[in-house]
């Protein structure tokens, strides 16, 4: 009798062979800079809720050429992040259909885009300063 191995299938680099899986592990890979980009944030409101001097120290705290550096690491990762995060919407979510006929996936990807823009555009006129 012989005895023979079991196959076992390699798994390192699997998702470096097709570039919907290098796509989407890069997307992966983002997340953790939107979480830390909203840290950033919440600690920004926590310092509010401290007071003006507090608050005034996290500012400058922004202001400082390696926190510059960082927030624009954070911006490529989170526009990355967020362009492709759009291209998958309408994949995962149910579809959508208006009269019977089924929404085009690029018509759901760029209502989530002009969404994302005018809440912006209020938000940004909610806070400026006069």
């Amino acid at each position: 009798m012989t005895v023979r191995k079991p196959y076992v299938r390699p798994m390192t680099g699997w998702w470096r062979k097709n570039p919907f899986f290098v796509r989407y592990m890069m997307r992966e890979v983002t997340a953790p800079f939107v979480a830390i980009y909203a840290l950033i944030l919440l600690v920004g409101l926590v310092r509010l809720a401290q007071g003006e001097a507090a608050y005034n120290a996290w500012l400058s705290a922004l202001t400082h050429p390696v926190s510059i550096v960082i927030h624009l690491a954070l911006l490529v990762a989170i526009i990355y992040h967020s362009v492709t995060l759009f291209k998958v919407m309408p994949k995962t979510m149910p579809r959508l259909s208006i009269a019977g006929l089924a929404l085009p996936e690029n018509t759901v990807t760029i209502c989530g885009w002009l969404a994302t823009v005018v809440v912006s555009i209020v938000v940004f006129l909610l806070v400026r300063h006069p």
